[in-house]
């Protein structure tokens, strides 16, 4: 039999997925998000601390100090902002993050000015069939044919400008949720707070169980991942192991699945940490979790950019099977309990190499093994014992 981790409450997950998908939270737009989510850390008593932008690093204490790893959800989404007031009272739009206007057309849009909230909508350039048949068919697919008709008395750029509107200000696009009894989560944005919300509920599962993880594990809750920035700033510690939590694409020439959670062997920043990696896939075998190994080819997460920035870290990334990532979004809460439970188990768990802790001292003989991967993180957690691995920093 497995052994048996703090079970996630599945309701509790819901219910601050559901929450989070209220709060608007473009990169760029992501206050409320931020406290929203240490509102939540508050109340499982997590300490945290902000960095001046935001980025929520949180620290769930250990037996021991050092090595340390770090977990990592972003709160900011895909959305727009004004680009341009047009002369027929229209507003044209540049993306934030990356993403195509094919998902952008149809939706319900906030506008956020310096002064309020206005409403509208985002539509192709030509939006009439009954005016333009079938020329519409011939429209191409760019943020220069799309534009936002906007809820208010607006037939040129002054009456734009009447209203409060500015260049930059931000566009956030309605979620629409759906929970359906049929166990599928249907929503924009659950890239990532489908993540973020499998994470809290790990850490609530943790907490309420009374276990001690073996070593100190710090929950991170970045706001510019969308963007590229994601981690870079935010691993002031002495951290060895960096997992991210994210979405993992289900579409045709993808392993994953709705219905399981995907550890990424490789994204367009290459190959994830082989250890680390497989130390998360035997954690979900033990478990008897369904996962799936994959491969995302247009893909950064927030690993990416805690490497880039410099840390000396191993990496991984653990997802939830999605999709039609970055449009109209869809996953199963199968996925998400898959999710949950990993983060469970992955924060009790002994870190990858004791050895870790003194990378700079690590001699040869101590050197990881990639083909004899599993002798050596079994030799390595044993001698020394993790009850002994280093002396407190504190």
């Amino acid at each position: 039999m497995p052994e048996r981790h703090p079970e996630p409450d599945l309701d509790y997950m819901k219910k601050v997925l559901l929450e989070m998908l209220a709060i608007p939270s473009p990169t760029g737009f992501t206050d409320t998000i931020v406290r929203y989510v240490a509102e939540r850390l508050d109340e499982l008593g997590i300490p945290f601390e902000l960095t001046r932008r935001g980025t929520i690093r949180a620290t769930l204490k250990g037996q021991r100090s050092s090595p340390d790893r770090a977990v990592s959800a972003h709160l900011d989404t895909i959305g727009a902002s004004v680009r341009q007031l047009q002369d027929n009272g229209r507003l044209a739009l540049a993306p934030v993050g990356c993403w195509s206007s094919r998902f952008a057309e149809g939706s319900r849009v906030s506008v956020f000015t310096d002064t309020g909230v206005l409403r509208g909508s985002v539509l192709p350039l030509m939006a009439s069939g009954h005016a333009f048949n079938t020329a519409i068919d011939q429209m191409p697919v760019s943020w220069d044919h799309v534009e936002v008709r906007l809820d208010a008395y607006c037939t040129n750029r002054a009456d734009c400008e009447a209203l409060g509107i500015g260049i930059g200000d931000f566009v956030a696009f309605d979620p629409l949720p759906e929970f359906t009894d049929s166990g599928h989560i249907s929503a924009r944005h659950l890239d990532d707070k489908a993540g973020v919300a499998a994470l809290l509920a790990a850490l609530k599962a943790v907490v309420e169980s009374g276990h001690q993880p073996l070593i100190d594990c710090h929950p991170l809750f970045t706001i510019t991942e969308e963007t590229g920035s994601g981690a870079a700033g935010a691993l002031p510690w002495d951290v060895s192991e960096f997992v991210g939590i994210d979405i993992a694409p289900v579409a045709p020439g993808q392993s994953s699945s709705e219905h399981a959670v995907s550890v990424a062997m490789q994204d367009s920043s290459g190959p994830y940490d082989y250890h680390l990696s497989r130390h998360l896939l035997k954690l979900a075998a033990d478990q008897e979790l369904p996962v799936r190994r994959d491969l995302f080819r247009y893909y950064f997460s927030d690993a990416h950019s805690a490497v880039t920035a410099g840390h000396d870290i191993r990496t991984a990334l653990v997802a939830f099977g999605c999709d039609a990532t970055h449009g109209y979004e869809r996953t199963h809460i199968d996925s998400l309990a898959a999710l949950s439970r990993l983060l469970c188990g992955y924060l009790l768990s002994p870190p990858v190499f004791a050895s870790d802790s003194h990378p700079g001292n690590a001699s040869l003989e101590r050197f990881s093994h990639q083909l004899e991967h599993d002798a050596q993180m079994e030799s390595d957690t044993r001698v020394p014992p993790v009850d002994s691995l280093v002396g407190n920093k504190d």
